[in-house]
């Protein structure tokens, strides 16, 4: 027995790619990822370690995951689905976002709305809830495309062409920096696997 354990304390990215779940990760990813701060997804404003203002955005929607593999509510598919927590948990579709940015986008897809309405003064993010879509900041419009792509491609899930063809340009427009490529090898090192997105 303390010659398993101590094998997985090797080996992290063991303990989280066989029967990972979600809230087991989020220490992880903190850590691993943000251990001191960093910028938040959709206004890119500074944040320090443990700001309780931010958590985690899944820029794939979980709702879709959900739906897609039809398997009830967030709480009942982490109870009876090992492929929702294998995606819920996969830390390229995570990054760090104000609270209330996070709740107000919800599951709204991305794409570019007319006009600009930010959410508010020095943030660069427009939500429209009346064509229940959301705009992010050019900056981060690639590593956007990125995430959802790699969560469309690895695991089988839809994306509709049109938001696809979006995704496509962002991804194009905004390739991956330094930053983005750090973080993806931070992510492969603990999590056995790389976005092949990024990789590329």
């Amino acid at each position: 027995m303390k010659r398993v354990m101590f094998v997985l304390l090797l080996c992290p990215a063991l303990v989280l790619a066989d029967g990972r779940r979600y809230l087991d990760t989020i220490p992880v990813f903190w850590r691993t990822l943000y251990p001191d701060g960093g910028s938040g997804l959709y206004c890119g404003a500074r944040f320090g370690s443990r700001d309780r203002r931010y958590n985690i955005e899944h820029v794939y929607p979980m709702s879709w995951v959900a739906k897609a593999l039809r398997c009830g509510d967030r709480q009942a598919c982490r109870r009876k689905s090992k492929r929702f927590n294998e995606i819920e948990s996969d830390m390229h579709n995570m990054y760090p976002a104000r609270k209330d940015l996070n709740r107000e986008r919800g599951s709204y897809p991305f794409r570019e709305l007319r006009g600009e309405r930010h959410v508010e003064r020095g943030c660069d993010l427009e939500i429209d809830h009346r064509a229940r879509a959301v705009e992010p900041r050019p900056a981060v419009r690639g590593d956007i495309a990125r995430a959802m792509l790699y969560i469309a491609d690895r695991y089988d899930m839809k994306i509709y062409e049109r938001q696809r063809r979006t995704l496509l340009r962002w991804h194009s427009d905004d390739p991956p920096d330094a930053a983005e490529r750090r973080r993806n090898r931070r992510i492969a090192d603990r999590q056995g696997n790389p976005n092949p997105w990024i990789d590329r």
